[in-house]
Order: C-alpha cells, then structure tokens, then sequence
C-alpha cells in the first residue's frame, strides 16, 4: 500500500474509532419480548454490525476463493433462469443461517452458565489466551486450518439441487472455521451474556447472511468478484485486532484492578479528549503497520506490526474508559485547563455488592424493609460492568433534572446491583425479580410489594423513565 493510501486510511480508521462508540446503539428501549425487541429500532446499527462482521469473513482467505467453487457445485451459475438461481442461493444461505442461529439458541439457552463461567477469572484468561492464539494467526504468525480428512468429508456434503445448496450451506461454516471462528466467538459470548433466544438466532442469522452477499453476487446476478490478493490477507488483520481487543475486554472484565484502572483513565482523560487521543493511537497503529504488514515477513516487519496493533488496541481500550467518563476529565481540571463540572445530584444510596464482596441477601432485605417502614418506593438497578445500555441509563437518563425531581419527590430509597460476576445468592434474586437481560430497573412499590409493572428493561430515555417512576410511586392511589 502507497503512503498517500495508507494515510488516507489511517485517518478514516482514527475517525471511526472517534466517532462510531458515540453513533452505535445500546439496545432495546423497553422490554425482551421477541416482537418489541425485533421491533426496536435500537438494535438496527448493532445488526448492521454483525452483517459487517458477516462480509469480512467472507472476505478472508479461507471463504473467498472458494465462493464460485462453491456456487458452481450446487449450481447457482448454471441454473435456467435467474428465479432457480435466487432460489438455489438462498437454500445454500438459509442452510447456513440455520446452522448459526441454533449455535445463537444454544449460546442464549446457556447463558446463566456462560455467564458464570465468565465470572471465573482462570476461565477468561483461558479464554483471552485462546482468542490471542486466534488473532496471531489472523496476523500470519501461523497457518490455522482444520485435518484434511475433515475437510475431504464435509466437501463430500451436498451437491447439486436444493437440498445439495442447503446441505452444502449447513457445513460452510465449519469449512471456514478458522476464520469464521474470530467473530462467532465474540458474537457468541454477546448472546450468551443476553440469555435472549430470540436475539441468538436473529443476530448469528444476520451474521450468515453476511457471509452469503458474495455468494448471491455470483450465484443469482453473475457478478465477477475482484481477484483474491494481499487485500485478503488486510482483512484478516483486522478481525485479528478485534480478537486483541476483546481478549483484553474479557480480561479487564474478569479482574476488578484491571476494570478499575480503565475506568479511572477514562474519568481522567474525560469523553472528548480521550476520544481524540485514541484516534491519534489509531492513525499512528495503522502508519506503523497493523493491518498491511505481516508477521511473515521478518523481524523488522514483525515488530512494526506488532507495535502498530499493540496502539490499536490500547486506543480501542482506552476508547471504551473514555466514553463512560464525565465531558471534562479530572487531569485537566488539576492542570488548569478546564472548569470543574457540576456533580449530578442523583445518588444511589446502596450499591451491592460492594468492592471486592459478596453479595448479602440479608443486606439487601434490611434495605427492602427500611424502605416500607418508611413508606418508601424502592429502585433497583440491575447492571454489569459489560452492558453498554446500562452505562447509557447512567451518562444519559439518570443525572436528568425530571428523573432526579421524580426521586426526590418520590423519596425513592435507591439500589444498584453489580452483576458483573455470577454468585448463587445474586443469581436466586434475579431470579426472584424476573431478571432476563441487562439493565433491568424493578421498583417495589412503598407497601413493599415487588411490581411487575412499571418496570424498564434496557435503556429508556429520561422522559418516559421519569413516567416509569411516578407510575411506581403513586402505586394503590397514593397521593402524588
């Protein structure tokens, strides 16, 4: 790549990186049911995503090559018409889409254990060393492939015909493997932490239709690809640099000291200039060689590379730190560089468990108890440290000026539950609050009685939180 190039993509990726955290969606608004979280307009950027992740796998040199191999097999390319052709196409798609999607149901069915797996911090560094192995062979350091026997079986699959398109599309997947493998893996460990079916199957079914936009370009309009070249191999350094970065998101989710250490960055820089420094990280990562160098091709390309990536993924984490901060970071106010920002008033009177505990169901009961012998509602926020839409509840809807009157008028007793890392106790008052996704605020109503409605399930803007909380407050009549 010519430097004039490389510079004009080093400065879109470092504006991307500035730009897209602030654009991206954080879920549904209210609600898990599966028409109104199909429905939600929230998660069509995040959908889009996934069918992004789709096409780069595609891309790679493990599917590419093959895709008018593999059309001209079940044959798309020599079909009467181009109706046959859509539809031979579509059955080697849907075979594929049908795959994914039970992977997506068994991740989601398996959440709880998933989740309390994730919690287990010998558990994630295992898996953060299996997604960096991973990534070092999307960067060339090695050649991940699966035994040719197994490979020599699962071409045998399939054949010409429907039912040859849509056996051949249900082994594609496991064919491509190695490089398909990066992005399930994250998409994977995302439904899982949802436990939302219904998302499980629609997500890892976008993610194959992804994979299949080549294919329906050959298959059904006849278009002729680019020839496969170095391109490919860019692409894979790039699904190598998310593995990085999601290693290392697992990890700092696992360790509070590593979470921490993020977060305070974060609140140090502040949103915006931590924001414009990642961006430089990124455009120097890209200069030095993160996606067009390749550790194959010596030592000093080696070192390049991995410099470049290693700036990437700092950018990327600090990225992450920087955009739950406040809008003007701590340094600069100590270096004299900015004002002070006015503190929300809202405040959370219990936060459970506490730093390095765990979680007290006699604790929480006092406060439940507290809180009717005062005739007090109760608010309960049940977060995790890797839920996007509970981080959006407290930068957007919280320090809200109706959501705080709400909650002083109310007296609202207020409680925040941490369940970043599963325990029985936390798990059995989830349970006992219906707990199905993250964030989910429950209120209990001043006479102690949980309320199944209102009730807000992922993130809601102030105005119709704030309705949310008067409906709990004025619950049996009471006067508001």
């Amino acid at each position: 790549m010519d430097a004039k190039k490389l510079g004009v993509v080093a400065v879109l990726a470092g504006v991307a990186v500035a730009v897209v955290p602030w654009l991206l969606p954080t879920g549904p608004t209210s609600g898990l049911d599966a028409a109104r979280f199909l429905e939600s307009g929230s998660l069509a950027v995040g959908a889009a995503v996934v069918f992004a992740g789709g096409l780069l796998t595609a891309l790679t040199p493990c599917v590419y090559p093959l895709i008018p191999i593999t059309v001209s097999v079940f044959g798309a390319r020599k079909a009467e018409g181009r109706g046959r052709a859509l539809i031979l196409t579509s059955a080697y798609i849907v075979g594929m889409g049908v795959v994914f999607s039970a992977l997506g149901i068994l991740a989601a069915k398996t959440g709880q254990a998933f989740g309390a797996l994730l919690g287990h911090p010998a558990v994630v560094t295992g898996l953060a060393v299996f997604l960096l192995l991973l990534a070092t062979s999307m960067f060339g350091a090695f050649e991940l492939s699966l035994p040719y026997t197994w490979q020599t079986k699962l071409n045998a699959v399939g054949g010409a015909g429907f039912a040859g398109a849509f056996l051949m599309g249900s082994v594609s997947g496991f064919l491509a493997a190695p490089c398909t493998g990066p992005v399930l893996t994250g998409l994977l460990a995302f439904v899982a932490k949802s436990a939302n079916t219904t998302l499980g199957a629609t997500l890892l079914f976008i993610y194959a239709l992804g994979i299949g936009v080549p294919f329906f370009l050959i298959g059904v309009f006849t278009v002729r690809l680019p020839r496969g070249g170095v391109w490919m191999e860019w692409v894979k350094s790039v699904l190598g640099i998310m593995l990085v970065a999601m290693a290392f998101s697992y990890l700092k989710d696992a360790m509070p000291w590593a979470r921490d250490a993020v977060k305070g960055l974060g609140a140090q820089l502040g949103q915006l200039p931590g924001a414009l420094i990642a961006a430089v990280l990124v455009v120097a990562g890209m200069a030095l060689g993160a996606v067009h160098r390749s550790f194959k091709e010596g030592s000093r390309e080696f070192s390049l590379k991995a410099l470049g990536v290693a700036l990437v993924v700092v950018a990327l984490v600090l990225r992450g730190g920087a955009l739950d901060a406040g809008p003007v970071g701590a340094l600069w106010v100590r270096m004299g560089l900015a004002e002070s920002p006015q503190a929300p008033s809202w405040k959370w009177h219990h936060v459970m468990p506490a730093k390095q505990a765990t979680f007290s169901k006699d604790e929480f009961e006092k406060v439940l108890a507290q809180a009717k012998a005062e005739g007090r509602p109760v608010l309960i926020d049940f977060f995790a440290d890797w839920c996007a839409a509970c981080k959006e509840l407290d930068r957007e809807t919280y320090p809200a000026a109706e959501v705080i009157s709400q909650s002083d008028e109310g007296h609202f007793l207020t409680v925040k539950i941490d369940a970043t890392n599963s325990e029985d106790n936390l798990d059995a008052l989830m349970e006992r609050f219906g707990v199905e996704g993250l964030p989910t605020v429950a209120f209990v109503s001043p006479k102690g009685e949980v309320l199944k409605k209102p009730r807000v399930t992922g993130f809601l803007e102030p105005s119709p939180f704030a309705a949310e909380m008067k409906k709990a407050r004025c619950d049996d009549g009471n006067a508001c």
